[in-house]
């Protein structure tokens, strides 16, 4: 019951073969199937994986749902942005090792963090780079 009312799509496909969900219903059958354990910690590998990103973050709210009741949550996760939003502790990898670490909040917060794996850059110097560019093109008409 539990399942179901995290995820009222599989309750109305619950006579429908797994194989024939959808990527995203199949990611919620995963996890409603590791939450029928009631487990106290839950480990998620990239949750969000593949999916449309209206999926993606109807997982995120339910993974944020199940850590609010209670359930601890590890969450391996590639999409940076969706996890830093979760997490309350966060642990940047590069290449097997822990590059960055600490609250969330502020690896969020970080200029480093969003740079390089957030892809929000510096407005004014991403301005000033278009502006250069236009300046250093020098357009020429072209004849046959």
């Amino acid at each position: 019951a539990r399942v179901h009312e995290l995820f009222p799509v599989l309750a109305d496909r619950a006579r429908q073969r797994a194989g024939l969900l959808s990527g995203g219903e199949q990611q919620m059958l995963s996890l409603g199937r590791a939450l029928m354990a009631r487990p106290r910690l839950l480990l998620l590998d990239e949750p969000s994986l593949g999916l449309a990103p209206l999926m993606a973050a109807r997982i995120a709210e339910t993974v944020q749902e199940i850590n609010a009741s209670g359930t601890s949550v590890l969450l391996v996760e590639q999409n940076a942005a969706i996890a830093l939003r979760l997490a309350s502790t966060a642990y940047v990898l590069e290449v097997g090792e822990v590059a960055l670490e600490g609250p969330a909040e502020r690896l969020a917060a970080s200029d480093e963090v969003r740079r390089r794996y957030l892809g929000v850059v510096d407005e004014d110097a991403a301005q000033d780079a278009v502006r250069a560019e236009a300046a250093a093109r020098v357009l020429s008409r072209w004849s046959a």
